[in-house]
């Protein structure tokens, strides 16, 4: 299977960061998104981001010319897939929507395109199951930020060719990427363990067994972690720890994937993270000047 041009559903966070990716090693990229306004947003964060990089020195002008120059941009699935190697969809982590995009695109992309998606929980083999090609349909969850990111997790569905998952294990070198191929459970690998050890560190915080600082301290300085895990859940959403760990408590029937009470509350109460500006920690300045904050329970 050969892949030069590839479609990006969604442009939000990771939408933008994969459309950037995948033009920075000359491929065609169109971002597809009902809002034309996020869509314009997504292309300036591209720019920003490529700016970012040529004042490292990692990318030259015309490198960074010839990225931007690789993305178009589409308010329409159909005409914005047409002629699609490969779509990844970037979508809200939602399985109804997830299941209306893969209904649409099965209708709408050519029959030897593969269809992907970037979910971090949701099961392949469910959203295969909206398409008549569940042999073409895989994971491809990468890793935010994505342009910094090496990982990207390739999951299989219970149909997926093995032809497919090679092109994509293959494609993803090509992006300068590392690939680890699992298989469709769910949480797959990376969410099954990091979000029981998110969700604990919460519990641990919820019985006041210690405070955020002291909780994230311990697993950075004791356990070598770039990032502690209230503040790694601020940074990924905690709407979105929520719903993940959800699809493991239904997934598995395990009491144990039970989201802690305070996760729940905080969700229910708008403090979402970096997204709404406050989370465990508050965001004077995006990721910067973060401070505890003090107000978190009630």
């Amino acid at each position: 299977m050969s892949i030069s041009n590839i479609a990006v559903i969604g442009a939000g966070t990771m939408g933008n960061g994969i459309a950037h990716v995948f033009a920075q090693n000359n491929f065609k990229v169109t971002i597809i998104d009902v809002h034309s306004a996020q869509l314009e947003k997504a292309i300036e964060t591209i720019n920003k981001n490529l700016n970012r990089q040529l004042s490292k020195g990692l990318i030259t002008e015309d490198q960074k010319n010839n990225t931007l120059h690789n993305i178009s941009s589409n308010t329409d699935i159909a005409s914005g897939v047409s002629n699609a190697d490969l779509v990844v969809e970037a979508a809200t982590e939602n399985v109804e929507l997830k299941l209306k995009i893969f209904h649409q695109l099965d209708q709408s992309a050519p029959v030897s395109c593969i269809l992907a998606s970037n979910t971090s929980s949701i099961s392949i083999t469910r959203i295969a199951a909206a398409t008549k090609r569940p042999e073409k349909v895989i994971g491809m969850h990468f890793m935010n930020p994505v342009p910094v990111m090496k990982l990207v997790e390739i999951i299989n569905g219970y149909a997926t060719a093995n032809e497919v998952t090679e092109v994509i294990v293959n494609l993803s070198k090509r992006l300068g990427k590392i690939p680890c191929a699992v298989n469709d459970y769910p949480g797959f690998i990376a969410n099954r363990i990091l979000m029981p050890m998110i969700n604990e560190a919460i519990y641990s915080l919820y019985e006041a067994v210690a405070g955020v600082e002291e909780i994230d301290t311990v697993m950075k300085l004791g356990m070598a972690h770039p990032m502690g895990p209230l503040q790694l859940a601020d940074f990924i959403g905690l709407d979105v720890c929520l719903s993940i760990l959800k699809v493991l408590q239904d997934g598995f029937g395990n009491p144990k994937y039970a989201p802690c009470p305070l996760l729940v509350n905080m969700v229910m109460a708008g403090r979402l993270g970096i997204k709404s500006g406050e989370g465990f920690y508050s965001y004077a300045d995006g990721v910067k000047d973060l401070v505890v904050s003090r107000s978190f329970i009630k």
